[in-house]
């Protein structure tokens, strides 16, 4: 089941339900599983409660560095740095999504390099660093199709890359 229901097309966040977002919060409730811990991450990234948030991430990293993959670990440090982008420190978390999409890419694993690739254009599109958000998306946008995302993916990719151009054009006028 999905939980994002669209993004919105000013900020780029997600929408979600927030009721749908607690009551599967209540299902999950405490369950220690490094799964589990991510999508309660997630959930309280997306309900605003990002010192809970944070907290949980940094043990999801702990723990996916003790008894996940690297994937594993990897996944837990993007997420780790969205709840750190949440809360407004874009250069902390500009430089962990860097070193999670370099480490993604020498592997060969394209779609979680595109995954962290992605966040980071939101963190600079976030810091209205516009440019840099844009190519941030453009290279999301290659490595989806190289690793066969779905259209609904690309398409979402695509309308970052259209926002970033949008908001270019608007802050040349300004100045």
């Amino acid at each position: 089941m999905s939980f994002i229901h669209g993004y919105d097309p000013d900020t780029m966040r997600e929408i979600v339900d927030p009721a749908q977002c607690k009551e599967r919060l209540a299902e999950i409730g405490e369950q220690r599983s490094l799964v589990s811990m991510l999508e309660r991450v997630w959930l309280l990234k997306v309900l605003g409660e990002t010192e809970e948030a944070l907290t949980l991430s940094e043990q999801s990293v702990r723990f996916a560095r003790m008894a996940g993959t690297r994937k594993d670990l990897l996944r837990a440090r993007i997420l780790h740095a969205t709840v750190v982008q949440a809360r407004g420190a874009y250069a902390a978390a500009h430089q962990e999504l860097t070193t999670c999409a370099e480490e993604a890419e020498g592997q060969g694993w394209s779609a979680l390099a595109a995954f962290a690739l992605q966040h980071r254009g939101r963190v600079s599109f976030d810091a209205a660093e516009y440019e840099d958000a844009r190519s941030d998306f453009k290279r999301t946008l290659f490595l989806r199709q190289e690793s066969g995302a779905p259209e609904s993916q690309l398409q979402n990719v695509l309308l970052a890359i259209d926002l970033c151009d949008r908001r270019r054009a608007q802050t040349a006028v300004a100045s």
